[in-house]
């Protein structure tokens, strides 16, 4: 059993969600964890877990970061972290993989469907063993109670419903 130790300063987790219907905010979450293990080169197998503060929210903008993290949407005082807890890891095509588990926003647990994508491994200049990987996913907000938004008068609404976001992950074989 190998256990991947999150490499932070070479990982992220990104998102994207329309704005006025006509352009993107992108923003990220600074902080979270994720704890991995399994067999080495084998993730079916794996067992995983993503919990991310909520306050660590970051669209560039305090005010919009503010109100993300108010009772409009996050609520982070009641509902301090997002988890993800993996319940499977299925093999595709060459180096691509699909993730399910139970993602929780809120006071909602929905089980949710992902891609993972291999990106490799290798090992760095200090002997360690590191793999690196890429998730891409897309939700619907309104489905984890963030349903805060705005009617505009040319029509639309002010906030996307799909959240599209990001991870990249790199790890460092324990």
């Amino acid at each position: 059993m190998t256990t991947y130790q999150l490499d932070q300063d070479h990982s992220s987790i990104t998102f994207t969600v329309k704005h006025m219907m006509i352009s993107k905010v992108k923003g990220e979450f600074r902080d979270f964890t994720f704890d991995v293990s399994g067999e080495a080169h084998d993730l079916e197998n794996a067992s995983a877990v993503v919990t991310i503060p909520v306050a660590t929210i970051d669209t560039r903008s305090n005010d919009r970061d503010t109100h993300l993290k108010s009772a409009d949407f996050f609520d982070v005082e009641q509902y301090p972290n997002i988890t993800y807890r993996v319940t499977s890891f299925k093999k595709h095509a060459g180096d691509e993989y699909e993730v399910m588990g139970d993602l929780t926003i809120k006071d909602v647990t929905r089980t949710e469907t992902f891609k993972v994508e291999y990106e490799g491994s290798g090992v760095d200049p200090w002997g360690n063993t590191r793999s690196g990987f890429e998730v891409d996913g897309k939700i619907k907000r309104e489905d984890y109670n963030l349903t805060w938004n705005v009617a505009l008068e040319a029509g639309g609404v002010l906030v996307g419903s799909d959240v599209k976001f990001q991870l990249h992950l790199e790890f460092i074989h324990a």
